[in-house]
């Protein structure tokens, strides 16, 4: 099948990619950085060519289902850091990046195809905006702490008087915190709009907005965390280091519950 081979041919170069970032601060080059950020971007065309054939030529959302989602989970990373390189020379960012988009199509790789299911629940523009907007949220929270985690890090070595070529490859502080803080401002409004369209649908299947579901509530919980997060950075004037800690702090947290949760709760959610 086209798309299944596609999505692996995309794995293969997002890893090479992860690979070459890596080098790329071993051997403290630029120009490797910028091999990588090609090698990224050939393995977005390439994927965006596999959630293409998903959806045309089976006839499916390419967001319905776990494989599904996790694809487009990793796709918008890519395509979202990618995006980033128009308004800031971030290439490096890239490094860790890369490690986090491989690891979420290696396991997206073990669902390949898995049964998406096909229940009349999960038929509908309704469900589909809703993964849409809440996946895209989540990954644009992701960049941010990846952001957040070099920004640290590079404080850090600033701090220590480190000082050296490997610094010279790192963006400026400043463009760090411009990334946290624009990936964190979409990404709540992706996420707000990605719960309006869920609860319209729970509406019409479940006759209610609201079902007490584990993901249901970390995903509030997660609106209501990064809201949070925003509201300190407009209103309070956080910025630098302190958001950038507390956005990893934040990232960290809901990581370990929604694993927990994974483990100890069923949910209705386990199209994603």
């Amino acid at each position: 099948m086209i798309g299944i081979v596609l999505f692996k041919t995309a794995l293969t170069v997002y890893l090479v990619c992860a690979v070459v970032y890596a080098a790329s601060l071993w051997v403290r080059r630029v120009l490797t950085a910028r091999v990588a950020t090609w090698l990224m971007l050939a393995a977005l065309v390439i994927h965006t060519f596999s959630l293409a054939s998903r959806w045309f030529i089976m006839g499916m959302s390419p967001v319905i289902g776990l494989h599904d989602s996790l694809s487009f989970f990793a796709w918008a990373m890519a395509a979202t850091y990618l995006a980033l390189q128009l308004r800031t020379k971030t290439r490096v960012l890239g490094a860790f990046i890369s490690p986090v988009i491989c690891l979420i199509m290696v396991v997206a790789s073990v669902e390949l195809g898995g049964d998406v299911g096909s229940s009349d629940a999960l038929q509908g523009s309704l469900v589909t905006f809703h993964v849409i907007f809440s996946v895209t949220g989540e990954a644009l929270f992701v960049v941010a702490s990846c952001a957040g985690l070099m920004y640290l890090i590079q404080d850090d070595m600033l701090k220590k008087k480190k000082e050296g070529s490997l610094i010279r490859l790192f963006p400026s502080l400043r463009d760090l915190d411009k990334i946290n803080h624009l990936c964190l401002s979409w990404g709540f409004t992706l996420l707000t709009f990605g719960i309006l369209a869920g609860s319209g649908w729970a509406r019409i299947v479940w006759g209610s907005h609201w079902q007490w579901d584990p993901k249901q509530i970390w995903t509030l919980l997660a609106w209501g965390l990064y809201g949070f997060l925003l509201h300190q950075r407009l209103v309070v004037g956080w910025q630098g280091r302190k958001a950038a800690l507390w956005s990893l702090i934040v990232f960290v947290f809901l990581i370990a519950l929604l694993i927990f949760g994974k483990i100890f709760f069923q949910t209705i959610h386990s199209f994603v």
